[in-house]
């Protein structure tokens, strides 16, 4: 069956995650991923795309691009060429290192395109990586705060504010708001109903709401702990069903 064919962004803007074959590793150590960056910034002057947003994982890489020159999927192609070359002869290894074809999803508004660059943002941070989501070193979010290199942070806080420091300081606040954003991943999300978690609870010993508001914090963070490393568990539908709030689940590791 052929490929369906992408549909174009009105915007021009797009959610791209870009993923090791077979989910392999993509960065062995901070050298490589200094080379990719230094990579997309060379492209972007090349390709002539913008770059609002970037986060680099270990077997994938989620970026937020704005195609104005090149097509996206050509200066992605010589964003991977570039790359893989440099990683072969680094590790002495052949053949493809990224997933034939990228993922993508349209970014149509200004909404959505802050719910992305959260997203990406807190990327690391959903995954376990890091308290906060300052904690990365390798997320477009210092460029905002910090110094600037090659991302256009112009855009983004525009949509806080044209007062420049008022800007950032909303930004600061939204990009480490507790939240359930949804965007393009490259995993098979399977979602539990409520029951599903009610029954989970049970098993664990908890048989009712009020049992588990009762409990010292220690012995109800680690029922917590157990609801949030389950597969298909948002922390809005743990805190709908415990009745513990989402800001409380949120920082229990």
């Amino acid at each position: 069956m052929p490929r369906r064919a992408r549909t174009k962004s009105r915007t021009g803007v797009y959610h791209i995650m870009i993923r090791g074959i077979n989910k392999q590793t993509i960065f062995e150590d901070e050298e490589d991923k200094r080379k990719f960056i230094k990579t997309l910034a060379k492209y972007k002057e090349i390709s002539g795309f913008e770059v609002y947003g970037y986060c680099l994982m270990d077997n994938h890489v989620h970026l937020l691009l704005e195609e104005i020159k090149e097509s996206i999927p050509t200066a992605l192609k010589r964003i991977s060429s570039s790359y893989v070359y440099g990683y072969n002869k680094k590790y002495e290894r052949i053949g493809h290192l990224f997933q034939d074809r990228y993922k993508s999803e349209n970014v149509e508004d200004d909404t959505y395109f802050l719910t992305v660059l959260r997203y990406i943002h807190q990327n690391p941070l959903k995954a376990g990586i890091g308290k906060s989501v300052w904690d990365s070193r390798w997320t477009s979010i210092h460029e905002y705060v910090h110094k600037v290199e090659f991302v256009n942070i112009d855009k983004g806080f525009q949509l806080f504010s044209t007062n420049k420091k008022t800007a950032l300081v909303q930004f600061i606040v939204y990009m480490q708001e507790v939240n359930d954003d949804r965007c393009l991943d490259f995993e098979d999300r399977v979602n539990l109903s409520d029951d599903q978690v009610r029954e989970y609870l049970h098993d664990l010993g908890v048989t009712n709401n009020s049992m588990l508001q009762q409990m010292n914090r220690r012995n109800r963070n680690v029922v917590l702990a157990h609801l949030k490393n389950l597969e298909g568990v948002s922390i809005r539908q743990i805190s709908r069903v415990t009745g513990i709030s989402k800001s409380v689940i949120a920082r229990i590791k």
